[in-house]
Formats: C-alpha cells, structure tokens, sequence
C-alpha cells in the first residue's frame, strides 16, 4: 500500500472504532454493519449481545452478480432492500445503522435509503 493509502485506511479504522464505541445491537434492535470495498458491498444484521448475523446480503452472492456490478450506487439500492427483506422475514423492523467508519454518501447512504424505503426503521 502506499502511504496515502495506507493513512486513509487508518483514518477510517479510527472512525469505525469511534462509532463502534457509540453503537451496540441487541436482540430487540441489532445493529446493520456495512462494509465497502471497491468491487463491492457487503450488509449484516448482528446481535451483538449473542454474537451472531441475524440477516444478511452482498453483492457478492452469485445471483446478484449475474445481474449487474457491485460498485455502484443502484447496486448499493439493491443491496439494502434485499437486506431489509430479509430482516423483516427475520422478525425485526428496527436496527441501528453502523456506516463502518465510511462516510455517510453515496453507496453507504444508498444502502440505508433503500433498508429504509423497504420498511426497517433506524
């Protein structure tokens, strides 16, 4: 990595360690984790109480990449509604929202839009 990347990766993994210390899901209200790479996205729903993935989705999954690219934002839309999808046939409607340590714009505020259009409430 060059150092610029390497600065903006520390700087992130600082800013996710910010917002972890503020955000914790529990059974009632666990919490959707996003992660962003470059290529593509991935969401889960954790109860962070018994350390387990509730619901889950990526633009990783063969089904979705047969359909389009995992790097842009319609492809983020997609993500989030489909993990809304499966939260709610999990039983939960509320979680709370942790970007991960990305900025709230574009794929990640894609991916929360479109949980929220798709009925979780955060």
């Amino acid at each position: 990595m060059t150092t610029t990347a390497q600065k903006r990766h520390e700087l992130r993994l600082r800013r996710h360690r910010r917002v972890r210390k503020k955000v914790r899901g529990t059974a009632a209200r666990p919490r959707l984790a996003i992660y962003r790479s470059n290529k593509h996205l991935i969401a889960q729903v954790i109860d962070d109480d018994s350390g387990r993935t509730i619901a889950s989705a990526s633009s990783l999954e063969a089904d979705f990449r047969k359909k389009q690219s995992g790097s842009t934002v319609a492809a983020a839309a997609a993500v989030g509604s489909l993990v809304a999808e499966r939260t709610k046939q999990a039983g939960i409607s509320s979680v709370v929202f942790d970007r991960g340590g990305f900025l709230y714009h574009g794929r990640i505020a894609a991916i929360a839009e479109a949980a929220r259009a798709a009925g979780l409430e955060f």
